[in-house]
């Protein structure tokens, strides 16, 4: 398991969300595109990029990786109060670090957010998002929801 509260690894999934809900692009696609080395760039300099409005940042990697919006839109489809980029930062941070280590966290950013749990996770209807991180972790690694 990585070390917990990686402020570069939380910073990094809440740039991820950001750019997800500025693109109306899911997670997943936002980080198949950036791909492992846009993903280790921005991890790389988080400390530095979270200096910034996180939609300043977000607008500076559209232009840099040369990113096309999408159609999705889970704001919008949202029927109750939807979790702010932080927030979900936090989410995605939590079950990287409990399901990686040292050695492969921008390998696991990617797999996590191009895996199944990303579309559950971005469904802000079912608000799977507010389990604990533990059952969230165990789920993500039976590869399917578990019952209660």
């Amino acid at each position: 398991m990585c070390k917990r509260n990686n402020d570069a690894l939380f910073f990094t999934c809440s740039l991820i969300e950001q750019l997800g809900r500025s693109l109306h692009m899911r997670r997943g696609k936002v980080a198949a595109e950036l791909g492992e080395a846009g993903i280790q760039t921005l991890y790389r300099n988080a400390d530095i990029l979270h200096c910034e409005p996180i939609e300043k940042v977000a607008d500076d990697v559209i232009t840099e990786f040369s990113l096309q919006g999408g159609d999705f839109d889970n704001l919008a489809e949202a029927r109750y109060t939807v979790p702010d980029v932080w927030t979900m930062g936090k989410v995605y941070a939590r079950l990287i670090e409990d399901v990686s280590d040292e050695d492969n966290i921008v390998e696991t950013i990617l797999q996590v957010f191009t895996s199944w749990i990303d579309s559950l996770l971005s469904d802000y209807n079912v608000a799977f998002y507010y389990q604990p991180r533990d059952y969230i972790a165990e789920c993500y690694r039976q590869e399917t929801v578990l019952d209660g």
